[in-house]
């Protein structure tokens, strides 16, 4: 499978929401899971849309050659911009080499936890 591209250099998740709260131990959150499976380092470029206000674009990221890596959304930032809970978003990820996007939630605002992963809509 050397000759074919693994991947693709720009994903699309329009579903993002982190929650206000969250019960017991565990922390609600939403992850953009990626997979790296080139040598070369990815550089990812991440924005995030809103329905009422303007974008935080181009949050940068790396994920290292031929490795994984599950950025929490609650933790990216750029220019003291973050993205705010309770508020619905739409993400963007770009990246200079192709890679593989998934993206998971954990709802633990109930003592029943739910947890759900999709894998993000590729640009084709």
């Amino acid at each position: 499978m050397t000759d074919r591209q693994k991947g693709s250099c720009v994903w699309y998740i329009p579903d993002g929401y982190i929650p206000p709260l969250s019960s017991g131990t565990l922390e609600s959150h939403e992850s953009i899971c990626v997979l790296n499976c080139y040598q070369q380092n990815a550089n990812l470029k991440i924005t995030i849309y809103f329905e009422d206000r303007d974008p935080i674009e181009q949050i940068p990221f790396v994920v290292k050659g031929k490795r994984t890596s599950h950025i929490r959304t609650s933790k990216l930032e750029k220019e003291g911009q973050r993205i705010p809970k309770e508020v619905p978003y739409a993400i963007e990820v770009e990246s200079d080499v192709p890679i593989i996007v998934q993206y998971s939630r954990l709802d633990s605002t109930q003592q029943e936890l739910a947890l759900m992963s999709t894998m993000a809509h590729p640009l084709a």
